[in-house]
């Protein structure tokens, strides 16, 4: 099962800051939850799903077919929910934010650092966003916002943050 995410036409990606991007973690929190939880238990459901049609495959099907009934059943609420999660997506989306891994809820946010796009890193479970990496590093090529700029003393964020274009 896969989330179609078609990145955004150039002309309409929003550019954040760590301070925007943090701010919006509350909402962006919650709605990445609600994917999270719904991704998997859809996963868990498909998994059902295929078992039970395989299962329909020494069976006629038809009225004496005892599944049939709970396989249209489950047929109809996962499209159902798959639609449900795609609004999620597309909440995240109109917010600015990219789905990296519904299975984890890895986040993505665009930004510049040092006049070249980049993504703010944030993974459901943590804080804030304290990392950032290049468009094709992934999350393995995190990096930590402190190393941006260098550490302030006394600073809780480091200095300049990524520009908002």
């Amino acid at each position: 099962m896969t989330i179609p995410a078609p990145a955004p036409p150039a002309s309409s990606v929003r550019y954040f800051t760590v301070k925007e991007a943090n701010r919006a973690l509350p909402l962006v929190r919650r709605i990445v939850q609600d994917i999270v939880e719904l991704y998997n238990d859809l996963h868990r459901r498909r998994e059902r799903l295929v078992a039970l049609r395989s299962r329909q495959g020494h069976v006629t099907r038809g009225p004496d077919d005892p599944y049939e009934a709970e396989v249209l059943q489950m047929e109809s609420d996962l499209e159902q929910d798959v639609e449900r999660l795609q609004e999620y997506v597309d909440e995240l989306r109109q917010i600015g934010a990219e789905l990296k891994d519904p299975f984890t809820g890895l986040v993505d946010f665009r930004t510049i650092v040092d006049g070249r796009e980049a993504y703010l890193c944030w993974r459901l479970g943590e804080d804030a966003i304290t990392a950032w990496h290049e468009l094709d590093a992934g999350y393995e090529g995190r990096r930590s916002l402190l190393a941006v700029a260098g550490e302030t003393e006394g600073s809780a964020s480091p200095r300049p943050e990524p520009h908002h274009n």
